[in-house]
């Protein structure tokens, strides 16, 4: 049996593991992970599922913005290789929608593949006036309205705005350089 709970600080040295073998080393490397840094998930939004005492899947949201506009950013999810394609993505996936949803945000933007996120409704329309702080291939930037023109007037690049991670300063926002 597989339970999807709130992910706590155990989990931390697995759900690692895990987005190692799942996403590789250069995980960090990504523009997604700018936003990331030195910060914490939204409360109530990071999310593990366990079986059988082992982490089997993760995701995680944050808190951004642009123009003012708050949104959260989804991810990374994964899912333990021997569990794909078994439907507890797709899991994770509403899981995660429902409670943003329930806590009263907007929208939620990611940086994925199309064909499997636009299943939950996520489509690149909500982010074409939208960038990242680096390199994003347009087509994999996508975004979900959790409230109809929860994006409106948003432009220009994310900005992290979650709450520091303990005992790190205060990032300064994220722009794109010149």
């Amino acid at each position: 049996m597989i339970t999807i709970r709130d992910e706590i600080a155990a989990d931390i040295p697995a759900r690692e593991a895990l987005l190692d073998t799942c996403l590789g080393e250069r995980r960090t490397a990504k523009s997604s992970e700018r936003l990331r840094e030195g910060r914490l998930p939204a409360q109530g939004l990071a999310l593990a599922a366990e079986r059988d005492g082992k982490l089997v899947a993760t995701v995680r949201l944050w808190h951004v913005e642009a123009n003012g506009r708050p949104a959260l950013l989804l991810g990374p999810l994964a899912v333990s290789p021997e569990l794909q394609g078994e439907g507890l993505g797709k899991a994770m996936m509403r899981e995660a929608i429902w409670r943003a949803a329930c806590r009263g945000h907007g929208a939620i933007i990611l940086v994925g593949d199309a064909s499997y996120y636009e299943r939950f409704g996520f489509s690149t329309e909500p982010t074409q006036d939208l960038a990242m702080p680096g390199p994003v291939e347009r087509e994999r930037f996508l975004a979900l309205e959790l409230h109809d023109g929860a994006l409106d007037g948003a432009l220009g690049v994310l900005v992290a705005t979650g709450r520091a991670e303990p005992g790190k300063a205060e990032a300064a926002p994220l722009r794109r350089a010149a």
